[in-house]
């Protein structure tokens, strides 16, 4: 494989992961850690990814207000309206973090009274636009990788509350693996928001089903809404259609 080819998979596997590592690209291209590095270091310099201690993360996901291109921006837009079509008012929702997310937050009506819970500080701001909303930011040490809040402390507030609703975004998800990541902590995280919710919507743009991490969130049937920018009726989310409900 060329080496443009090589970078051109690393940025499509950022773009849709936000978060890679070396390891793990070392596997996928079947090349060195050192040729991996090395590619990393020239994407960095030019500014198309975040060169971290062990991989890369993307850039849209990390300064989501700033004027930097947002991968699959109208996907997640599409996921984002099906997803704010399913609040209603009085409920009690818990969010997570991520790019969809922050769409989530700026499309939630202004007349829409409903309690959010969030361990996004990002998704805590665009909701505390919507003067009809309680936003209660969690706390906790700051993961700045992910940008969500980590650690035993937001696992001790999350077993203390139960919510109606928790939106989680998606690292991968498929079949056989369920929802995986590639972050022990946020994995940790991700637990404790689903124990705390009567239901759970997972938002995933079609390109990331079918793929998966090395560290598991939960099993399929653990999930109640698979929300696609497809159509539920859409043939390559038929497998999809026994163990979830498709939005």
């Amino acid at each position: 494989m060329l080496k443009e080819e090589r970078q051109a998979f690393i940025i499509k596997q950022i773009n849709l992961h936000n978060k890679v590592l070396s390891s793990d690209l070392s596997m996928k291209l079947n090349v060195s850690e050192d040729t991996v590095r090395r590619d990393l270091n020239e994407l960095a310099e030019s500014g198309k990814v975040l060169k971290v201690h062990g991989g890369a993360l993307s850039k849209s996901f990390h300064y989501p207000f700033q004027q930097v291109d947002v991968y699959a921006k109208e996907s997640k837009k599409e996921v984002a309206g099906k997803i704010v079509q399913m609040l209603q008012d009085g409920m009690t929702v818990l969010m997570g973090g991520g790019t969809t997310m922050i769409e989530v937050a700026r499309m939630v009506p202004d007349n829409l009274k409903c309690t959010f819970f969030t361990v996004s500080p990002l998704v805590a701001l665009e909701l505390a636009e919507r003067s009809n909303s309680t936003v209660i930011l969690l706390g906790g040490q700051l993961s700045k990788s992910s940008q969500i809040i980590i650690g035993s402390q937001v696992i001790n507030q999350l077993a203390e509350i139960k919510v109606d609703l928790c939106i989680l975004g998606t690292n991968s998800l498929s079949i056989a693996d369920g929802l995986t990541d590639s972050d022990w902590e946020v994995v940790q995280v991700k637990k404790a928001m689903i124990r705390a919710a009567k239901k759970t919507a997972i938002m995933s743009i079609a390109e990331k089903l079918g793929s998966n991490q090395n560290m598991k969130v939960c099993d399929l049937n653990a999930i109640h809404y698979l929300v696609t920018d497809l159509s539920p009726r859409d043939s390559f989310l038929k497998e999809y259609t026994e163990a979830v409900t498709l939005v």
